[in-house]
């Protein structure tokens, strides 16, 4: 009978993306939320007074280490961050996760949501805050609206979010298929791609002169926040009742 239920258990984990387990989500929340709130303490108290130590150390490296080969590859990272590609990214992200064309389209509208609302929390929090940006002139690529947090940070580190995601689910589906077990080494080569290009995309925006570095940073812990979250809820969604 146990055997049974055990059963039950894992076929219906198996029916929804998986996400890690609700401590470890749980503990992304927390650490991201009192690291936000802390940097998000210090610039709102420098917001009038002058720029930040590390963010004047970091623009300033930035502005005298830009070759124009450099700022060439940059302009091409950092446009992966923002327009279509990650709206088609998160809709690919769901489409990957599903089992077949009616959960994939399910997922890919959760997972175009999940963007979408992540996106319009981080815009409000920006004009709350309203930190100017560097000095125009120092610019190597068109930038609009305030600084914290970069918009481009938070999309690429929720896009690589929902696609690990979604790789790392579509991989379990096919290990309870043939009934293996293990960590899968592609899974995870392909999560650490991800977060490559996500840090790549926000370290752009400080290349190219357009951000304070703790603008990206501040990104990053946004969408550590949002992802969190949205972990947690997948996992009390697949949860077994009993152990709810």
């Amino acid at each position: 009978m146990s055997g049974e239920t055990s059963a039950t258990e894992q076929a219906r984990f198996a029916e929804g993306p998986v996400a890690p387990p609700i401590r470890t989500a749980l503990g992304a929340v927390l650490i991201g939320v009192v690291g936000l709130l802390g940097l998000t303490a210090v610039v709102l108290t420098a917001r009038h007074g002058s720029v930040l130590p590390i963010d004047r150390v970091a623009h300033t490296w930035s502005l005298h280490h830009r070759p124009a080969a450099l700022v060439t590859v940059a302009r091409i990272v950092t446009a992966t961050g923002t327009g279509v590609f990650p709206y088609a990214a998160a809709v690919a992200a769901g489409l990957t996760a599903g089992r077949d064309i009616r959960h994939g389209l399910a997922y890919a509208a959760g997972a175009l949501a999940f963007l979408l609302l992540g996106q319009g929390l981080r815009f409000g929090l920006m004009e709350a805050i309203g930190r100017p940006r560097p000095a125009v002139g120092d610019w190597a690529t068109h930038a609009s609206g305030f600084a914290f947090p970069s918009g481009h940070a938070t999309t690429s580190m929720l896009i690589a979010g929902l696609l690990a995601a979604a790789v790392g689910h579509r991989a379990r589906l096919r290990r309870a298929r043939a009934t293996a077990s293990g960590r899968s080494t592609g899974t995870a080569a392909v999560a650490v791609l991800l977060g490559c290009w996500a840090a790549a995309v926000g370290m752009s925006r400080v290349l190219l002169g357009v951000h304070w570095a703790t603008d990206v940073v501040a990104g990053w812990l946004f969408a550590a926040v949002w992802l969190g979250i949205g972990s947690m809820l997948i996992r009390i969604r697949a949860a077994p009742p009993a152990s709810r």
